[in-house]
C-alpha cells in the first residue's frame, strides 16, 4: 500500500524549503500508545478495523493521497485526525517541532533568517513616570522616612547621639505629613501603622539616649496609648528604665509590673529580665524582703549569676547567717555553660587537630567563654570576701568555710585566691603576723600561687626594712615564675634598696619585657636612670608613664623634678601647674612652685603659692621662714610676728625664732612687748649671748634699773664663751667639753645653732646705735635669702608625693588585690 505514497513538490518549485513541512501521518510513532484505532487494531485480528469517525469521509483505501506530480490534499490518521502539517478548512496546522530553528512554510521569496526577530528594530521607549500623582508623592514621603529612621541609628550606632536625635525628629515631622496626605486621599485604614510605630519608637529611644527622659516618657506614652499597636505595651519596659535612672523606683517597679502582665510566658528570658530589674529596685528601696522573693524565683526558674550574687546582698543586708550559706551555695551551682580548657588540649599528634584546636583556641567564642568565666570568678570572689566576716564569729572562720565550699564546685582555682585575700584582710588588720604565716602556707603550692604569695611576702618584708628576707621570698617569686612582672618588679627593688641600681634597672626592663603595661616597673627604671644621673632617659620614661596615667600626681612631680635638675625652670613650672591641678591641696608641690617663682625672682607669685601652702600644711618650717622673712623686708613685721610665734610652737627649743619674735616688735616700735619677750627668752635661755645684749641697749634706752644687772651677766656669759673658744682651739678635755656644750642650751643656741641664724641675721646692733638706724640694715642683710639652700625634702605617698629615694605602695604591691 506504501508504495504509492509520494512526496510531491510543493507549487512554488523556486522555494528550497518546499516540502519540508510535509508530513506522512503513516510514520507518524509518537502518539501510537494514544492512537485508540491503532490500539484496537493491534489487541483483535488483522485487518479488522473499527468504523472511522472521522469528520473527514473516507477510508483507508478511497482516501486521496498526493503524489510526485499530483495535488497534495491533507491526510488524515487512522482515527481521522488531521495528520502535523495538513491543511484543513483553509488553514495550516503549525509545525511546532521546528518553530524554534524559524522555518516556516509560509516565508516569503528573499526573506531574511531571523529567529530573534531583530529586523523589527528597537524597543520603544519606557514610560515616563508621572511624579506628579498624589500615591506616588507618598511613596517617595515613605521611602524619605525610612531613610530618616536607618540615619539615626547608624547615627546612634557610632556614638553621635545629637545627630541622631535631629534625624529622628526630622522623621517624625515627615511621618505626620504623610498620614495628612494619606487621610487626604485615602481612609484611614491605609496609614502604615508599622512606620508609624518605627518613627515613634526609634524617637523615644534617641530622647533616652540623650538623657532628655521627659520627652521620652511622652513619646513612649503616645505608643502605649495607641490601642492600634497590638505590642505597644511591652514598651513600658523602656519607661521602667527611665523612671529607674530618675531614681523613681516606685514608679519603675510599678511599670515593670504593667509590662510583666502583658509579656506572654512563652517569653521566658524577658521576663526574667524584668524581675531581675523588680529586684534591683527593691534593693534601691530597702526593700530587701522583697527583693529576696524576685531573687529567689528568678534561682528556682532560671538561675544566673547576677541574680545570685543580688539574693546575697539582700540576706546579707538583712544578717541572715544561714540564708548567706544558701545563698552561696546557689550562686556556686549556677551553670556556665561553656566548655573547659581540656577541650583545648590535644589529645594526639595529629597536625589536622592540632591546627583545628589552634584556630578556635581564641576565636570570639573563646574569648567570650573566657569573659563569663571571669565574670563569675568576680562574683564568687566578691561574694566570699562579703559574707566571710558575718557568716561565722571571726572572719578566718568564715574564709576557711568559704574556702572548703569553693573547693568543692568546679572553681577550685578560686579557693587559692582566697586564701592570699584571707592574708591581705589580715594586712588591713595589722595582723602581720598571721598575714605571714597564711602567706608562707603557699610556699609548697603549684608555681603561679607560689609566686603569687611570695611575691607579698618580698613587698612585706621590704615594707618592714627586712632586705635579707625581701630577697629570699623575691628570688622566690622569681624562680616560681619567670614571667611575673611583679615578682621581677620587688626583685628589683631589693636590689635597688642595696644600693646596686644597674642591676635593678635589668630587672626591671625583664618585666617591662614580659608585660609592657607594668606601670610600676616603668616608673621604678625612671627612678633609676635619676639615680644614675642618666636625667635624658629617665625623662624618657617618665613621658612614656605619663601618656598611661594622664593624671598620676607621682609622674607630673618626677618630671617637673628632672626638668629643674636639668636647670628648665619655665618647664618645671609648667608641669607642677599641671600637678597641681591634679591636687590643688598639695602643699609641697605648691611651696615647690614658690621656690621656682623665688629663684625667678617674682616675689609676688612665689608669696601666693607659699601662703596657700601654708594654709594646707601650716606646719612647714621653711615656708613658715620664708613668709616671716618676706613681710620683713616688706616692712610689715606686725604681720611676721604670728608666723614666727608659730614658727617658736612647732620647734620650742629653738631660740632663733623668739628671738625673731622679739627682733619685729622692736621694728615696729613696741618696745615694753619686745622687752618682755626678751626677758622670756632669756629665762628659757639664761646662756644667750643675743637675748643678754638686747636687754642691755632696751634696759640702758628705756633708762631701767635692771640694766647692771643684765650686764653683769653679759660679761659673765662672754668670759665663759672665751673659755670654751680657748678648750675648743687646745683640745684639751674634749669629752668633758662636749658634756658641757651640750647642757648649755642657751649657749649653744647663740653659737653653733646661732651659725645659721647669723649667716642671714646680720650682728646685732651695738648698745650706743639707735634702733632706727640699725633696722633698714638689719633687713637688708638678714633677709636676702630667708631660706637658705635648701635640700630636697622626703615626699610620701600619703601626701601624693614621690621621693626619688622611697618607692610608693602601689609599685611594690600590685599582687595583693588578687584581682
Amino acid at each position: 500500500m506504501m508504495q504509492n505514497v509520494h512526496l510531491a513538490p510543493g507549487a512554488d518549485e523556486d522555494d528550497l524549503y518546499s516540502g519540508y513541512n510535509d508530513y506522512n501521518p503513516t510514520f507518524d510513532t509518537e502518539d501510537l500508545e494514544s492512537d485508540a484505532a491503532f490500539q484496537q487494531a493491534v489487541r483483535t485480528s488483522h485487518g479488522r478495523r473499527p468504523p472511522v469517525t472521522a469528520k473527514i469521509p473516507g477510508t483507508s483505501a478511497s482516501r486521496p493521497l498526493a503524489t510526485g506530480f499530483g495535488p497534495k490534499t491533507a491526510l488524515s490518521s487512522s482515527m481521522g485526525r488531521p495528520m502535523t502539517g495538513a491543511i484543513q478548512d483553509g488553514v495550516a496546522r503549525p509545525l511546532t517541532a521546528v518553530h524554534a530553528a524559524g522555518y516556516t512554510k509560509a516565508a516569503l521569496r528573499g526573506s531574511v533568517f531571523d529567529p530573534l526577530g531583530q529586523a523589527r528594530g528597537p524597543a520603544p521607549p519606557l514610560e515616563m513616570k508621572n511624579e506628579d500623582t498624589p500615591e506616588e508623592k507618598i511613596r517617595q514621603l515613605e521611602k524619605k522616612v525610612n531613610e530618616l529612621v536607618e540615619e539615626s541609628c547608624l547615627a546612634h550606632s557610632c556614638g553621635d547621639l545629637k545627630l541622631a536625635l535631629e534625624k529622628a525628629k526630622d522623621a517624625g515631622r515627615k511621618e505626620r505629613v504623610l498620614v495628612r496626605q494619606r487621610e487626604q486621599i485615602a481612609s484611614p485604614e491605609n496609614i502604615n501603622l508599622d512606620l508609624t510605630y518605627s518613627v515613634l519608637f526609634n524617637l523615644a529611644s534617641q530622647y533616652s539616649a540623650n538623657e532628655m527622659y521627659a520627652e521620652a516618657l511622652n513619646t513612649y506614652q503616645v505608643i502605649v496609648k495607641n490601642k492600634m499597636f497590638s505590642n505597644g505595651g511591652r514598651l513600658k519596659v523602656n519607661m521602667a528604665n527611665i523612671y529607674l535612672k530618675q531614681r523613681n523606683y516606685s514608679k519603675a517597679i510599678k511599670f515593670y509590673r504593667m509590662a510583666l502582665d502583658q509579656i506572654p510566658s512563652v517569653h521566658k528570658e524577658m521576663r526574667i529580665k524584668i524581675m531581675q530589674n523588680i529586684g534591683v529596685a527593691f534593693i534601691k528601696t530597702g526593700q530587701y524582703t522583697d527583693g529576696i522573693s524576685s531573687f529567689e524565683h528568678i534561682m528556682s526558674t532560671s538561675p544566673n549569676l547576677k541574680a545570685g550574687f543580688n539574693l546575697i546582698l539582700c540576706y546579707f543586708a538583712i544578717g541572715d547567717r544561714e540564708q548567706m550559706k544558701k545563698a552561696f551555695h546557689k550562686l556556686i551551682s549556677v551553670p556556665l555553660e561553656i566548655d573547659y580548657d581540656d577541650k583545648y588540649i590535644s589529645p594526639n599528634d595529629d597536625p589536622h587537630t592540632n591546627l583545628l584546636i589552634e584556630a578556635i583556641k581564641n576565636d570570639q567564642l573563646r574569648q567570650m567563654e573566657r569573659e563569663r568565666k571571669a565574670m563569675a570568678e568576680k562574683y564568687i570572689m566578691t561574694a566570699a570576701k562579703l559574707i566571710a566576716p558575718a557568716i561565722e564569729t571571726s572572719f578566718a572562720i568564715g574564709y576557711d568555710w568559704c574556702v572548703d565550699v569553693v573547693k568543692a564546685s568546679h572553681y577550685v582555682e578560686l579557693a587559692n585566691d582566697l586564701e592570699i585575700n584571707k592574708a591581705i584582710t589580715y594586712l588591713r588588720q595589722k595582723d602581720f603576723y598571721q598575714a605571714v604565716e597564711t602567706l608562707k602556707m603557699f610556699e609548697k603550692k603549684d608555681s603561679r600561687v607560689k609566686s603569687a604569695a611570695a611575691t607579698n611576702l618580698s613587698f612585706l618584708y621590704y615594707l618592714e626594712n627586712e632586705l635579707a628576707q625581701a630577697t629570699n621570698y623575691a628570688d622566690l617569686a622569681v624562680n616560681s615564675d619567670r614571667y611575673n612582672p611583679s615578682a621581677l618588679t620587688n626583685k628589683g627593688n631589693t636590689v635597688f634598696a642595696n644600693g646596686d641600681y644597674e642591676k635593678a634597672a635589668e630587672f626591671y626592663k625583664e618585666a617591662l619585657r614580659n608585660d609592657s603595661s607594668c606601670t610600676e616597673a616603668l616608673y621604678n627604671i625612671g627612678l633609676t636612670y635619676k639615680k644614675l644621673n642618666r636625667i635624658d632617659e629617665a625623662l624618657d620614661c617618665f613621658l612614656k608613664l605619663h601618656a598611661i596615667l594622664r593624671n598620676s600626681a607621682q609622674v607630673l612631680y618626677q618630671i617637673a623634678s628632672l626638668y629643674e635638675i636639668m636647670e628648665d625652670p619655665n618647664q618645671a613650672i609648667e608641669w607642677l601647674m599641671q600637678l597641681i591641678s591634679v591636687v590643688p591641696t598639695d602643699s609641697h608641690a605648691l611651696s615647690k612652685l614658690g621656690e621656682l617663682y623665688d629663684n625667678e625672682g617674682d616675689k609676688s607669685q612665689a608669696f601666693q603659692y607659699y601662703y596657700e601652702s601654708y594654709r594646707y600644711f601650716p606646719s612647714n618650717i621653711e615656708v613658715i621662714e620664708w613668709l616671716g622673712a618676706y613681710y620683713i623686708d616688706t616692712q610689715f613685721c606686725e604681720k611676721a610676728i604670728q608666723y614666727f610665734e608659730r614658727a617658736a610652737l612647732i620647734q620650742p627649743t629653738e631660740v632663733k625664732w623668739q628671738l625673731m619674735v622679739a627682733s619685729c616688735y622692736r621694728r615696729s616700735g613696741n618696745y615694753q612687748k619686745a622687752l618682755d619677750t626678751y626677758k622670756e627668752i632669756h629665762r628659757k635661755f639664761p646662756e644667750n649671748v643675743e637675748c643678754l645684749r638686747f636687754l642691755v641697749r632696751l634696759c640702758t634706752d628705756m633708762g631701767l634699773k635692771e640694766v647692771q644687772e643684765y650686764v653683769t651677766k653679759l660679761k659673765r656669759v662672754e668670759k665663759l664663751k672665751e673659755m670654751r673658744e680657748q678648750r675648743v682651739k687646745s683640745g684639751r678635755d674634749g669629752s668633758a667639753r662636749s658634756r658641757r656644750e651640750g647642757s648649755a642650751g642657751g649657749d649653744s643656741g647663740g653659737n653653733v645653732k646661732g651659725e645659721r641664724l647669723s649667716a642671714r641675721l646680720k650682728a646685732l646692733p651695738g648698745t650706743n646705735e639707735p634702733y632706727e638706724s640699725s633696722g633698714n640694715k638689719e633687713i637688708d642683710a638678714s633677709y636676702v635669702d630667708p631660706l637658705g639652700p635648701q635640700t630636697e625634702r622626703p615626699k610620701t605617698a600619703a601626701r601624693k608625693r614621690v621621693d626619688e629615694d622611697e618607692f610608693a605602695d602601689e609599685e611594690l604591691g600590685e599582687d595583693l588585690l588578687p584581682e
